[in-house]
């Protein structure tokens, strides 16, 4: 599924950690470098925390980027008593609308006061990442593909049902093939992904879920069980996507918060998936995101992927490409570079 033309450093962005593949031609990519690497915002987290430690202000600069460990860092900080600054387009970071970041009490401006350490909001982390290949000798390569998981814009309602409204536009759109809901370049509604487009102009940039799950086809075994029908799950470390699959169409599909299921949750709501009977409402008032569902799937076949995936499903198969489950969303990128980018 994978033989590009040229070298691609792909960057899968989640909760937790990023995962990061260098490929290269001709060299098999069981033996391409790979990197599994604090997230962003978990890094980001550590430096306000640092700064609450010293008591000192907070500055945020940078772009949008995606939330989690960072918000609830900054909420502490917040709580402690001392102050947080931020850009405009950093504040995006905490809410989309601007007045419940200000309501929260951060402060929005321009510049930095004299005694705030500065911390740099970005979902891409270049500079980082070019200077930890530089020391091995690894060229960073010009091609650049970026996984990001994203809500869209949407100040004054849920963002979970924001979000599940436009997969549902772009199923619809795409006829609910595979590719439905890797557009490139994204929807310009999609303010996290287009953020990391400002600072990789000519990235492919797209969301974590779907890519993670397309990349678990590079599993030979999960390649051969789709043509029949299967139920394909990725447990990231912050959300679940699982879809009911068949050749490249989705029968159907949900989205719920990882730290939310258990097994016999997360069971429950792939029998009702595959039955056709699952609804978006259900997911949503259990605090997920919530489902679409087209028809239903004859199957027994349940494969999962993502750092999660023992913890809530250990007896249906661990789908692992090339050999590493960490690099599905990796493998993913890359395979719809060659689709996008090289057809």
């Amino acid at each position: 599924m994978i033989d590009l033309k040229t070298p691609l450093l792909a960057i899968d962005v989640g909760r937790g950690t990023q995962d990061i593949l260098v490929y290269e031609p001709g060299r098999p990519i069981e033996n391409s470098i790979k990197l599994v690497l604090p997230s962003p915002t978990v890094v980001a987290a550590e430096r306000i925390q640092q700064a609450t430690r010293a008591g000192r202000p907070v500055f945020l600069d940078g772009f949008l980027m995606g939330g989690g460990a960072n918000t609830g860092a900054i909420r502490k900080h917040l709580a402690q008593g001392l102050p947080v600054y931020a850009t405009p387009g950093a504040a995006g970071t905490l809410h989309d609308d601007l007045e419940r970041v200000r309501a929260m009490g951060v402060e929005i401006r321009a510049t930095a006061p004299d005694d705030a350490v500065t911390v740099h909001t970005t979902d891409y982390m270049e500079p980082e990442i070019r200077k930890a290949l530089s020391l091995f000798g690894v060229e960073y390569p010009e091609n650049v593909a970026v996984a990001v998981q994203d809500h869209g814009y949407s100040p004054h309602r849920s963002n979970r049902i924001h979000r599940f409204e436009l997969m549902r536009e772009q199923l619809d759109a795409g006829d609910w093939d595979l590719l439905s809901l890797v557009a490139d370049p994204p929807l310009a509604d999609m303010t996290r992904m287009q953020a990391v487009r400002r600072q990789a102009p000519g990235a492919l940039v797209t969301d974590t879920g779907p890519v993670a799950l397309i990349g678990a086809l590079c599993d030979a075994r999960v390649r051969q069980r789709a043509k029949e029908g299967i139920i394909l799950v990725n447990a990231g470390n912050g959300h679940t996507l699982c879809f009911a699959l068949k050749g490249r169409e989705i029968y159907g599909l949900f989205e719920h918060h990882t730290g939310s299921l258990d097994p016999k949750r997360l069971q429950h709501y792939i029998w009702k998936l595959a039955d056709g009977t699952l609804t978006s409402e259900e997911v949503f008032d259990d605090g997920g995101h919530g489902a679409a569902v087209r028809k239903p799937l004859v199957t027994d076949t349940v494969v999962i992927t993502g750092p999660n995936r023992l913890r809530l499903m250990p007896e249906a198969y661990q789908a692992a490409p090339f050999g590493d489950m960490m690099l599905s969303g990796c493998f993913g990128l890359a395979y719809l570079w060659r689709v996008f980018r090289e057809r």
